[in-house]
């Protein structure tokens, strides 16, 4: 911040993959006490995609990565870093990454789980440009990868949660600028958290935190295994925290809501970005959504919806675009990028 002539680095290539199995409002009402009519008045989802046996987060990171590489004109072998936001890592350690490098054949580049949730793209974007701009590394790639599908309680106890959730991959191209009239880039990113909210939307356990082990038949018969939510607390911050940085990271730039062609928002329920876009007063056709077909997708929803704009012609050069989310954490983060 604070030097316009620095170097800038740019989105070369996007990509995403989501499994081919099809999960529907009335697929979960065969399993639990729910309706499709339920479902699409509390979230706006119809339908998610979910993993077969034998798929694993890093068959999805892999195929979201080749697809950007692809548009970017590069191979996997070309990269230089790798960074993966991710809440639902292959493993407890190591990382999903490395099963994802491992998937690739990498070589030997550095790389690494970043865990800040549903926000942990634009945390590793924010990261990636960093990278870029100290000339660390030429090109860096940053993906979402989720399978939430594993971990869900799939049954009426859990069907508040269980419901939002879906499985997919989305991944970027990181580089920086090679022409100097070239005005393509990622201008600004804003982070934040508040850990006191930490407790409003976790999984408990396992935990390193329980002594003398880390998980116990108790904590499985009372479903803390599972994702816990206080939904209306975490709907409360989530539309007063997105408009707030959002705007916080147009005003950094001497930028106005106005000259933004497409705002994307974190996938996590259509009502809440709803609400974010009425606070906002934004245009339906400014806003593009698809949690409709495949939920929740936490670290991999900016990414998929940024491959799917580019692929459908809405994303194109020279658009300015805010990228903004909220999760867990709590964290929320905004994006300003010139494609």
């Amino acid at each position: 911040m604070g030097n316009t002539n620095r170097l800038r680095a740019k989105i070369t290539g996007t990509g995403m993959c989501v499994p081919d199995q099809v999960i529907t409002n009335d697929d979960l009402a065969q399993r639990m006490d729910t309706s499709d009519e339920w479902i699409r008045q509390r979230s706006g989802i119809q339908e998610r995609r979910w993993i077969r046996p034998g798929e694993t987060p890093a068959d999805l990171g892999k195929q979201a990565i080749e697809q950007a590489c692809e548009q970017a004109g590069c191979e996997p072998g070309d990269i230089d870093c790798l960074l993966l936001a991710t809440l639902s890592s292959q493993h407890d350690f190591p990382g999903s990454s490395f099963f994802v490098h491992e998937a690739l054949d990498m070589g030997e580049i550095p790389c690494m789980d970043l865990r800040a949730q549903c926000s942990g793209f634009l945390y590793a974007l924010s990261i990636a440009d960093s990278l870029v701009i100290a000339g660390k590394f030429k090109r860096v790639l940053v993906i979402g990868c989720e399978v939430h599908s594993t971990g869900i309680d799939v049954s009426t106890r859990g069907r508040d949660v269980a419901v939002l959730f879906g499985d997919g991959a989305g991944a970027v191209i990181v580089e920086p600028q090679e022409d100097e009239g070239d005005e393509a880039g990622i201008i600004e990113v804003r982070m934040h958290a508040e850990g006191k909210h930490a407790r409003r939307l976790w999984i408990e356990a396992p935990t390193s935190a329980n002594t003398p082990v880390r998980i116990t038949h108790e904590m499985i018969d009372d479903a803390r295994i599972f994702p816990q939510m206080e939904g209306r607390y975490v709907f409360k911050h989530a539309v007063t925290r997105m408009p707030e940085v959002l705007l916080e990271t147009l005003n950094a730039t001497s930028h106005k809501l106005e000259d933004v062609n497409l705002f994307l928002f974190h996938q996590a329920n259509l009502r809440i970005n709803e609400a974010v876009a009425q606070r906002l007063e934004l245009s339906e056709d400014r806003l593009f959504n698809n949690i409709q077909k495949y939920g929740n997708c936490s670290a991999a929803s900016i990414p998929m919806l940024l491959a799917e704009t580019t692929r459908d012609g809405r994303l194109k050069p020279g658009h300015l675009i805010s990228m903004t989310a909220f999760g867990s954490g709590f964290t929320w983060a905004s994006a300003l990028v010139r494609w």
